[in-house]
């Protein structure tokens, strides 16, 4: 019993250290921006320890060494860059430099729409996927489409992207599992509904599941009741036009957005 609970006691540490290690591991892959606000030490040296904020250009005016170009670069390679100019400027010998992050306001993605936690987000790391940043979200709501809408800017210009995001796993689309970064807006959108009333056991307003059918629209409403006959449907379809079309659907007939299905009485 004793040997189990020290047993325990390791593995818990260990997964803590490793949790701990990947931290900060990501704070030093995260790309420094505009807003963020960091205090720099550097070892033995307490008078060059500062607290300021990155420059909309990305730079920082630090003792000595004057403005430094930080924007857009990693908290480890921006410890590195001050730490060359103090020692190639002859101020320091070796210096060991500390970049730690007390409040980040750049480098952000905004997740909109139908999920679970919408806001904004820090990217933590230069290779913070949609996948990341969808589950920093919580993922989609129940209500939330499969679809994710991407925008920002690339190069220069605007860009938008629709992403299909069970496709990243399911077809092996891992080129859609899109490179964030700061800036960009992920929307995800209401999924399709459709509409069941009548004779359903559970009528009501049901998402709209990939290539389904009537059969299966009908199953999602809990199927006819007792008064209730399959062989008695109408579908009510909204056109482009505007105008409302009826049809007697078969069984098997696919279910589009917004359609609405009529269980009616069978006739014995």
């Amino acid at each position: 019993m004793k040997f189990n609970r020290l047993l325990h006691l390791l593995i818990t540490t260990l997964l803590c250290l490793c949790s701990m290690a990947a931290h900060a591991q990501g704070k030093a892959d995260y790309p420094l921006g505009a807003g963020d606000t960091i205090r720099v030490q550097v070892f033995q040296n307490p008078d060059l320890t500062i607290e300021t904020r990155v420059s909309e250009s990305g730079s920082i005016t630090y003792p000595l060494i004057g403005a430094v170009e930080i924007g857009g670069l990693s908290v480890a390679v921006s410890e590195k860059k001050i730490a060359d100019a103090l020692q190639s400027g002859g101020f320091i010998q070796k210096p060991q430099v500390n970049i730690t992050l007390i409040q980040i306001r750049g480098n952000q993605v905004s997740v909109l729409g139908q999920v679970a936690r919408p806001g904004r987000f820090p990217l933590e790391t230069v290779n913070t996927r949609l996948s990341d940043m969808l589950a920093n979200a919580g993922g989609a709501t129940p209500t939330g489409d499969d679809i994710a809408i991407v925008t920002g800017v690339r190069n220069g210009k605007i860009f938008r992207k629709e992403i299909d995001i069970p496709s990243i796993f399911l077809n092996d689309k891992s080129q859609d599992n899109l490179l964030l970064q700061g800036g960009d807006t992920i929307y995800v959108h209401r999924a399709p509904m459709f509409f069941i009333y009548g004779e359903a056991q559970r009528p009501g307003s049901y998402r709209i599941e990939r290539d389904m059918t009537v059969m299966q629209a009908l199953a999602q409403g809990g199927g006819p009741t007792a008064r209730g006959s399959e062989k008695r449907l109408r579908l009510n379809r909204k056109l482009p036009d505007g105008r409302v079309q009826q049809i007697e659907p078969q069984l098997t007939d696919p279910v589009l957005p917004n359609d609405v299905l009529y269980v009616k009485e069978s006739i014995f």
